[in-house]
């Protein structure tokens, strides 16, 4: 688009150059024109008033060529001019393309991803779970505190770890209660006041009877007794 419209600015220069050209060589013959026809009425007059027309014809081409010097300079101003505003679309021409072009990609808007969020493995389908015994009765022991009375009423939970199957386990639990009940009789009995008393000791206690569950269940195997929960904890 910018070359044609250069090639078309030249030509009106060309154009307006001619014209110019044209006009000078017009106002050149009218000033000869005007001169000659001076020239004749000098002539006609008088020889007594010869220096005297000498001198006016004189002036009259002075001023004529005046004239054509004012019109040939104002037209060599237009051409210039004319010519300089060509030469500076020309040199100006070839730089816009690539400027519309920078600019139309900065307008382009920055494309943004989302990061996908990673989707969370489903587990296997044969994977197994914990599960939990809670059928063994609560036992109540004394404690272990001189010249008084008093005793400690524990129930408990059990987590029983996947690796046994639910229904062979709750089977082995059901025929091992009495064991499993003796041996939170025998701990507990063992405890003192300030033993049963705070966070750390009830902490301490769970671990305890964990290990002496599965020490009672699987003495020759892997623990499958996972935790202990106190569902009820009294001291009287």
């Amino acid at each position: 688009m910018a070359d044609e419209e250069d090639k078309k600015k030249a030509k009106e220069d060309k154009k307006a150059e001619k014209l110019a050209k044209k006009e000078a060589k017009k106002a050149e013959k009218l000033a000869k024109k005007e001169a000659k026809k001076a020239d004749s009425k000098e002539a006609e007059k008088p020889d007594d008033a010869a220096n005297g027309n000498e001198a006016q014809k004189t002036d009259k081409e002075a001023s004529s060529a005046g004239i054509l010097q004012w019109i040939i300079m104002a037209v060599v101003v237009i051409v210039c001019a004319g010519a300089g505003f060509g030469l500076g679309r020309l040199s100006a021409g070839p730089g816009e393309p690539q400027l519309t072009e920078m600019t139309t990609q900065q307008a382009k808007p920055a494309v943004t991803t989302t990061p996908q969020k990673p989707t969370a493995k489903a587990p296997p389908e044969n994977s197994k779970a914990t599960w939990f015994y809670e059928d063994l009765e609560p036992v109540a022991a004394n404690l272990n505190v001189p010249n008084a009375t008093r005793y400690v009423r524990a129930t408990l939970t059990l987590e029983i770890s996947s690796d046994m199957e639910e229904g062979q386990g709750r089977e082995l639990l059901d025929t091992k209660k009495a064991v499993l009940k003796n041996q939170l009789y025998l701990f507990l009995s063992s405890l003192s006041i300030e033993d049963c008393t705070g966070p750390r000791n009830l902490m301490r206690i769970r671990s305890e009877i964990l290990d002496a569950f599965n020490k009672a269940l699987f003495p020759d195997g892997k623990p499958q007794i996972t935790k202990i929960y106190l569902k009820e904890f009294i001291v009287q």
